[in-house]
């Protein structure tokens, strides 16, 4: 699917929105779109799933069945649960059998079986967007196109949305997916475009082979180090107290970290709240590996560990 030369605004003599856009979508890929509140990604959206039609420019090679996720579920209409998405179905060429399989499906996978007799004005956010992710998904769309789909969704329910995704890559559609919360790191294979100025750019693709280098510095550096790293497009995977370095002769080994039991870290950075741009994920993200790739250093302590990525990472939420 091609966006050529996309030009959108609201109003007539209003601000463009969308400006000079163009793009492209092939077959089996995904493409997360990043940029700030306003700049206009749900606009593209909209645009690329047919819902809106440019001013100017074209919108071509369009899979004929499109799934569309709006950021907020329209749940005041008077149907239940059950009676709305029968009627999706229909409406997607599925036969009355056909549907009915396709809507008990969907609602036990994503945990509606309980709400199918409940109208949609009654549903909770979170479960009312539960049933706009089923709509989408009661014929396997060509083109899937999600804004903020993990927006109120319980833990479980975020954990199946990538699943959802890798069927429809898997059987050659395309999906374009929407994010703030840093959900989009769970798509490794992804590309993105970022939006802004009413103009749409591809992040450059870099190679995907990392290293994890440990270093260690006094803890009164910690904040400094770590905006550093970060403002040099690294990615800090975690902050730790450093333990003295080997009694062995000249040889300097790396510390193992503290546990208060199995999997948990006791350590965090400061701050462990979503990342920053450009610094490559949400904290402590992403395993670090003591492999041959890990690179070692130590200085005296008192001291802290800053594991961090030896490269920049694409795709950071934003």
């Amino acid at each position: 699917m091609r966006l050529e030369n996309v030009w959108l605004r609201y109003r007539r003599r209003g601000p463009w929105v969308l400006r000079g856009t163009d793009a492209r979508i092939d077959p089996g890929e995904v493409v997360v779109v990043l940029g700030r509140n306003g700049a206009g990604k749900s606009t593209l959206l909209q645009v690329a799933a047919g819902v809106l039609r440019p001013v100017r420019g074209r919108v071509t090679d369009r899979p004929g069945r499109v799934g569309w996720v709006p950021e907020r579920f329209p749940a005041d209409q008077p149907f239940t649960v059950a009676r709305y998405l029968t009627a999706m179905a229909r409406v997607a060429g599925l036969d009355a059998a056909a549907a009915g399989r396709a809507v008990a499906d969907w609602t036990s996978r994503l945990g509606l079986s309980a709400f199918r007799d409940v109208r949609l004005p009654e549903l909770s956010k979170g479960t009312a967007q539960k049933v706009g992710l089923a709509q989408a998904m009661l014929r396997r769309p060509g083109l899937l196109v999600l804004d903020e789909p993990w927006e109120g969704l319980d833990a479980g329910a975020r954990e199946l949305v990538p699943a959802v995704i890798d069927e429809v890559l898997a059987t050659g559609g395309s999906v374009l997916v929407s994010d703030h919360r840093g959900e989009t790191v769970r798509l490794p294979g992804a590309r993105h475009w970022t939006v802004a100025d009413g103009t749409v750019t591809e992040e450059a693709s870099v190679g995907s082979a990392m290293a994890v280098v440990e270093v260690a510095v006094p803890a009164a550096r910690v904040a400094g180090a770590v905006a550093r790293l970060r403002a040099e497009g690294h990615h800090v995977l975690r902050v730790r107290p450093a333990e003295p370095a080997s009694s062995g002769p000249g040889v300097d080994q790396p510390a193992e970290p503290t546990s208060s039991g199995p999997g948990v870290d006791p350590a965090v950075e400061p701050g462990t709240g979503p990342a920053s741009p450009g610094s490559g994920g949400p904290v402590g993200s992403g395993p670090t590996s003591s492999g041959p790739a890990a690179g070692r250093a130590a200085e005296p302590a008192p001291a802290a560990g800053v594991a961090a990525e030896a490269g920049p990472i694409t795709g950071a939420p934003r």
